[in-house]
């Protein structure tokens, strides 16, 4: 990492915790002790610098959200994680792998409420081959051609890059030529080894995850970078994750033409139904938006912060965005691994959901696509008097979780 001064108070080894805020309020960038430091200050004085920062590296009036939907074509998995209630053996009776028609008929109840993304994940599925994938992607690209396919998170690359016998830049390059436009962030994490062995013995390691997004970045395709808080890490171990973060981002905006993480997206881990619950602390809506807005203040060169209405519910989002947080994530039509964790309901938002909360917290809703530019402002008045999911809005009391 690189090295900066520390501001400390003279004659002690104690930072000055004013300072560092001074400091970060005037855009300049904070150490690994700078940014530890930080998770001993009062929240409100975080989140008002957080929120200023903010105002500055996103369009300051809007609250953005993107129409898509996440597809899980497979629920089969060996990686075995122990945060992970939605995977499945081969044996289980609720195991399934979709075929071609299942995810485009899922795709058309998309493209029926102007969705723009598709985001595809599954498990590490031993069974499948290497033309599931491309023959997947062709028949998406044929069969829907205005839709985006950000597909297959590292984990999965890490998979086909062992077992299909081609290099990592062969099989980008294959499944680009196939029709993908980008990879989720899927897998970060804490990107600190010791605390993802802990976790998962056998999840992809943090080197690999970022050889792998470094080298989707350099052939122009779209990545995002996450983090996901409880396993039980230090402050130390959550600045470190954003610093190594914040490292890529600054090698990919230099040397892949500006192409490097769209944005950052956070949540809590979810261990409900999980092998980690009793045993991991998770994090609280405290943590949470202290973390959002530490992530804020550290990430200088990652303009769009997310806030995570499927983990947190929908209150803490709306608050979460004066805590950092200038984006509220997507629709996704559906939602099956972070709910099926949290052994809650909400797997998906409507558009409707997503005007309200950002409307009602005092910015201006907008639809986005998945590199976070702008393509509608919707009609407020005619959303929320019209909107479509009004019965779902009020059978869940928006606001309330």
């Amino acid at each position: 990492m690189t090295s900066h001064h520390t501001p400390a108070v003279p004659g002690t080894d104690v930072l000055d915790g004013a300072a560092i805020l001074d400091r970060a309020a005037r855009g300049e960038r904070l150490s690994h002790a700078e940014i530890t430091a930080l998770y001993d200050l009062p929240l409100p004085d975080v989140a008002a610098v957080a929120h200023e920062l903010r105002l500055q590296r996103s369009p300051a009036d809007t609250v953005s959200f993107l129409i898509d939907r996440n597809i899980n074509y497979t629920n089969v998995c060996n990686v075995g994680c122990n945060f992970c209630a939605f995977y499945r053996t081969p044996r289980q009776k609720d195991s399934y792998t979709l075929d071609y028609d299942q995810i485009s008929a899922k795709i058309t109840e998309l493209e029926a409420v102007n969705g723009t993304r598709i985001l595809m994940q599954g498990g590490v599925n031993p069974a499948l081959g290497l033309d599931y994938y491309t023959g997947l992607l062709r028949h998406i690209k044929a069969h829907h051609p205005s839709i985006r396919i950000d597909a297959f998170s590292p984990e999965e690359v890490l998979f086909m890059e062992k077992t299909f016998g081609l290099s990592l830049d062969e099989l980008l390059d294959t499944l680009i030529d196939a029709g993908l436009d980008g990879l989720p962030g899927a897998g970060g994490e804490i990107l600190e080894d010791d605390v993802r062995a802990k976790a998962a013995p056998a999840r992809i390691r943090s080197d690999d995850w970022f050889r792998i997004l470094d080298a989707a970045q350099r052939k122009g395709l779209y990545t995002i970078s996450t983090m996901v808080i409880g396993f039980g890490e230090s402050h130390a171990q959550r600045a470190s994750h954003l610093l190594k973060i914040r490292d890529q981002q600054d090698k990919a905006l230099a040397a892949y033409g500006g192409n490097g993480f769209s944005g950052f997206a956070m949540w809590t881990l979810q261990t409900e139904n999980t092998r980690l619950h009793g045993k991991a602390p998770g994090a609280s809506a405290h943590e949470y938006l202290q973390q959002l807005a530490i992530a804020r203040i550290a990430l200088d060169n990652i303009p769009n912060i997310q806030a995570s209405w499927p983990a947190q519910g929908f209150k803490v989002a709306q608050a979460a965005l004066y805590y950092g947080a200038g984006d509220l994530g997507s629709t996704m039509l559906e939602e099956n691994v972070v709910s099926a964790a949290g052994n809650h309901n909400r797997h998906h938002a409507t558009v409707r959901e997503l005007v309200r909360i950002a409307h009602d917290a005092g910015f201006r809703p907008a639809i986005r696509n998945s590199r976070f530019q702008i393509i509608e402002y919707p009609d407020v008045t005619a959303v929320l008097d019209h909107g479509l999911g009004a019965e779902l809005e009020e059978d869940r009391a928006v606001g309330a979780n």
